[in-house]
C-alpha cells in the first residue's frame, strides 16, 4: 500500500510540474493538486482505521 501511495504522490508532482511549466496545460496542475489531496485523504483514512495497540503492563 505504501508503494501505491508513493506512486500517486510522484504522479501528482509530475502532473503539477508539467501543468505549471507548459502554457495551456493548467488543467494538469489542477489534476495534480486534486490527486495529491485525494492521496492524503486516503492515507489519513487508512491511518485512522488502523487499530491502535496499547501495551498491557
Amino acid at each position: 500500500m505504501l508503494a501505491l501511495f508513493l506512486f500517486l504522490i510522484l504522479v501528482a508532482v509530475v502532473l503539477g510540474l508539467v501543468g505549471a511549466v507548459l502554457k495551456g496545460l493548467f488543467y494538469l496542475l489542477i489534476i495534480g493538486v486534486v490527486l495529491f489531496v485525494a492521496d492524503l485523504v486516503l492515507l489519513g483514512a487508512r491511518w485512522s482505521r488502523r487499530p491502535h495497540r496499547h501495551l498491557v503492563r
